[in-house]
C-alpha cells in the first residue's frame, strides 16, 4: 500500500511517499500554498495510486496543540472538500523542519529551501509507518470525517523514535554507532572473562561468554548489513523522486504492434516541460518488456508462449523519466488485474463457457468491431453464433491475420485474397474463437462479453452511416449490406 505525507505550512506544502512494502518514507517534492495545492495534491494521489494521507500535527514540546495545529486541521477539512474520497491520518510532530534541515546539512550537498519542507514530511511519514506497522491497514479503512473530529496517533516510545531515526541517519553515523556498540561488547565480554576465572574452576562459563561474544558479533553486523541495505534503498527511492514525469497512454482497442511504435516515439518528443529529456526506449528493450513473465495471476489462463496482446488496459499514465519499458508494460497489466477483480469477469466468463482468456479474446473483437454502445448486442451475435458452432465470420479478424503475416500486403493484395489466409486468427475461415485477443479491450467491450444484450441477433454489420444493422438470417443480412454498406463493406482489409 502506498501513503502520501503532508507538513503543511502556510506558505509551502512538503510532500513524501512510501511504501508499505519498503517502509521507508522519501521525499517526493514541494508544493505553494497560492491555491493551486488541491488540484497537485489530487494529482499526486492518482500518481502514486492511493487515497491515504498522512499529514503533520505540529505539537508543542509539552505535547499540546498550536496555532499551527489549527490551521492543519482546517486544511484538512478544505483537502476533504477539494479531493473527494481521501482519507487523512494525523501524525505528531515537533521540530521536524529543524531535523530536516540538518539532516540536508549532514549530506554537505547544497539544497533549496523547498527540499526541507519535503525532507520535514519525510520524517513525519516515517514516524507514522514505524508507529502504526501492525494497523497500517486498519487506518486506511477509516474515514476521514473520523479523523476530523479528533481521532490521532498515539505519541511513540522513546525507543521506537531513536529506532527510526537510527535507520535513517548517514552511513558514517550508523559505522560509528556499531564501532561503539562492538567496544561496549568487547569490554563487557574482558569483564565477564576476568569474573570468571574467579568463581569458576574449569572455565566452562568463559566458553560460555567467548560463544556469546561471537553471537553478539554476528547479531551487529547482521544489524549494520540491514542498516546499509535501508539506506541504499532510501538513496535509490530518493534519486528516483528527483526524476521528472512524462505522460503514456495507452488506447483501447490499439494493438501491440501501436504500443511499441509509442514506446519507440517518446524520445521523439524532445524533452518535458522541465527541460528534462525524456527516456529513449529501444526496440530490443522493448521486446524485452512485452515478452518478459510478470507475475500477475491472471494471466495464468494464457496459453504457453502467448503474448501480452489484449492484457494492457488502455488509459494514461504518468510515469517517472527514468522508467524502463518493463515499468510502463507491468503498470498496464496492473491496470487489466484491477478491471478483472473488481469486475468479477473470471467468473461471469465462466457462465458462459469461456475461460478467461477465451472471453478478453472475444472481448477483443467486439472491441474493434462495434461502438461502446452497441458491443453488447455485438457480443451477444458472437456468443450465439460461438453456441451454434457456426464461424464468427469477423472481417477484423482477419486484418489482425494480415498484420501479423504479411503487414506491407505484399502477398494478399486484395480482400478476396485476404480471406483466405490460413492464419488462427482468421474466423471467415475457421470456426471457434481466434488464437487470442486481436487487441486491448476497454472496460465496455470486456463487460459487454459478460453481460451480453438480451437479444437473439445472428448477423450485424456497421453501415456507410454509422449505424449498426441487426438480422436474424442470411438473406436480411444480405439485404442490409445492399442497402447501407455500399462502401464500408468493401474497405481493403
Amino acid at each position: 500500500m502506498k501513503i502520501i505525507g503532508l507538513d503543511v505550512g502556510e506558505k509551502r506544502i512538503g510532500v513524501a511517499k512510501v511504501d508499505t512494502s519498503t517502509k521507508i518514507a522519501v521525499p517526493v517534492c514541494t508544493l505553494e500554498v497560492d491555491g493551486s495545492e488541491w488540484n497537485e495534491i489530487s494529482k499526486l494521489t492518482r500518481l502514486h495510486n492511493t487515497n491515504f494521507v498522512v499529514l503533520g500535527m505540529p505539537r508543542s514540546n509539552e505535547g499540546n496543540e498550536t496555532k499551527q495545529s489549527l490551521f492543519v486541521r482546517n486544511f484538512a477539512k478544505k483537502l476533504v472538500e477539494k479531493v473527494p474520497g481521501v482519507r487523512i491520518k494525523f501524525q505528531d510532530e515537533s521540530l521536524t523542519s529543524v531535523v530536516a534541515e540538518e539532516r540536508l546539512k549532514a549530506r554537505k550537498k547544497k539544497y533549496e529551501k523547498g527540499e526541507i519542507d519535503s525532507e520535514a514530511a519525510s520524517i513525519i511519514l516515517q514516524d507514522f509507518i514505524e508507529s502504526f506497522k501492525p494497523n497500517i491497514e486498519n487506518a486506511s479503512e477509516s474515514s476521514s470525517s473520523d479523523t476530523l473530529k479528533g481521532a490521532r496517533p498515539s505519541l511513540r516510545s522513546e525507543k521506537d523514535n531513536s529506532e527510526a531515526s537510527t535507520i535513517l541517519q548517514p552511513i558514517e553515523t550508523v559505522q560509528n554507532l556499531a564501532k561503539k556498540e562492538s567496544d561496549k561488547i568487547k569490554l563487557n565480554g574482558k569483564k565477564a572473562m576476568s569474573k570468571a576465572k574467579k568463581f569458576t574452576l574449569f572455565g566452562i562459563p568463559i566458553i560460555i561468554v567467548i560463544l556469546g561474544l561471537v553471537g553478539a558479533t554476528v547479531a551487529l553486523k547482521i544489524r549494520d548489513f540491514k542498516r546499509a541495505e535501508r539506506e541504499a534503498e532510501y538513496a535509490k527511492q530518493e534519486a528516483a523522486m528527483k526524476a521528472k514525469t512524462f505522460t503514456f497512454t495507452i488506447r483501447p482497442g490499439e494493438t501491440i504492434f501501436d504500443i511499441k511504435k509509442h514506446l519507440l516515439e517518446v524520445n521523439r518528443n524532445g524533452e518535458d516541460t522541465e527541460g528534462e529529456p525524456l527516456p529513449n526506449y529501444t526496440e530490443a528493450e522493448i521486446d524485452e518488456a512485452l515478452n518478459t513473465s510478470y507475475d500477475f495471476d491472471f494471466l495464468a489462463s494464457r496459453p504457453e508462449g502467448a503474448s501480452l496482446e489484449g492484457y494492457l488496459y488502455g488509459e494514461t499514465h504518468e510515469f517517472y523519466s527514468n522508467a524502463t519499458a518493463k515499468d510502463i508494460i507491468s503498470k498496464y497489466l496492473e491496470g487489466m488485474g484491477q478491471v478483472i477483480s473488481e469486475n468479477d469477469l473470471t467468473a461471469k466468463y465462466a457462465a458462459r463457457g469461456l475461460t478467461l482468456h477465451q472471453g478478453i479474446t472475444l472481448a477483443s473483437v467486439v472491441q474493434k468491431e462495434s461502438p461502446s454502445q452497441d458491443m453488447p448486442t455485438v457480443a451477444q451475435v458472437f456468443l450465439t453464433r460461438l453456441s451454434y458452432g457456426w464461424k464468427l465470420g469477423s472481417d477484423v479478424t482477419v486484418k489482425y491475420a494480415l498484420d501479423v503475416a504479411d503487414p506491407n500486403r505484399d502477398t494478399y493484395k486484395d480482400n478476396q485474397a485476404a480471406l483466405t489466409i490460413d492464419s488462427c486468427y482468421n474466423t471467415r475461415l475457421h470456426t471457434g474463437l481466434p488464437c487470442g485477443p486481436i487487441a486491448n479491450p476497454g472496460l465496455s467491450a470486456l463487460t459487454a462479453v459478460a453481460n451480453p444484450s438480451d437479444t437473439a441477433y445472428l448477423y450485424f454489420l456497421t453501415g456507410d452511416d454509422g449505424v449498426m444493422y441487426y438480422s436474424y438470417t442470411e438473406a436480411e443480412h444480405n439485404r442490409n449490406a445492399y442497402l447501407h454498406c455500399q462502401t464500408l463493406c468493401n474497405v481493403s482489409l
